[in-house]
């Protein structure tokens, strides 16, 4: 019995490494290509529109001689990244399918809100916010942003607006595997409405309260449905269990 246990112990090690081996060569695959859109298709343009809809004329600006390179390395390198994300999350899926049941298996693509999040926060809430960035003291200095400082607040947005945009799946999972119940997530509501309002003032750089409403709102929203799912979640389980 217990050479068993190992030997599929072993087999699943082997497998690991398999998916691990592919994912490393489609990142490797995919920085050619992602060097390639950055450097020859103006990709950085894309990522200056949500300021530069705005402030047209904004330059950017490097005051290291490494700064701009290694905006480049870090760009190619999330790209990359970006590229290969749907080849990578496949291989993970079909690595944890067996541990699965049908039902949960669905509501693992569904962590392409993130996407959505990403998309939430480039389009509606990055524009307003660096036009009162770039316009509050404008009286007293001008403007003139570092492109790694730039990049670097860019994607770090991009990235936390994405993970809350994970909220009501993972309030489904927590109470798919009885961590949560729908009755706490109620219970505590009004604390979650605060916390989103905290949550918006630092994941915003500014101190402006209508683009923090611009992520607080969202947030509060996410976790409604959030219950939404839990109660769905809930009376799956019960409809599942032996007992029902």
């Amino acid at each position: 019995m217990s050479n068993d246990k190992e030997l599929t112990f072993m087999g699943h090690l082997k497998e690991l490494r398999t998916v691990i081996t592919r994912i490393v060569i489609a990142f490797v695959v995919a920085l050619p290509v992602s060097f390639y859109i950055i450097y020859y298709l103006n990709f950085f343009d894309i990522l200056k529109k949500p300021a530069t809809d705005r402030f047209p004329d904004l330059p950017l600006i490097y005051t290291e001689p490494t700064e701009m390179v290694g905006t480049y390395i870090k760009v190619t390198l999330l790209l990359a990244l970006a590229i290969c994300l749907p080849y990578i999350l496949y291989n993970l899926v079909m690595f944890v399918r067996p541990a699965l049941t049908r039902r949960e298996r669905t509501y693992v693509y569904v962590m392409l809100c993130f996407c959505a999040g990403a998309a939430f926060a480039f389009f509606v809430l990055l524009p307003p916010a660096f036009g009162f960035l770039f316009t509050f003291g404008s009286d007293v200095a001008e403007p003139m942003i570092k492109v790694g400082k730039y990049i670097g607040l860019l994607t770090t947005l991009l990235f936390w607006i994405g993970l809350c945009f994970e909220i009501p799946i993972v309030l489904f999972f927590l109470t798919r595997i009885g961590v949560i119940k729908p009755e706490w997530l109620i219970k505590y509501r009004k604390v979650w409405y605060i916390a989103a309002f905290v949550l918006g003032a630092i994941i915003t750089p500014t101190i402006d309260p209508v683009n923090q409403a611009l992520v607080a709102i969202p947030v509060i929203l996410l976790f409604e449905i959030g219950i939404i799912l839990s109660k769905i979640a809930r009376r799956r389980k019960v409809a599942s269990s032996p007992e029902a």
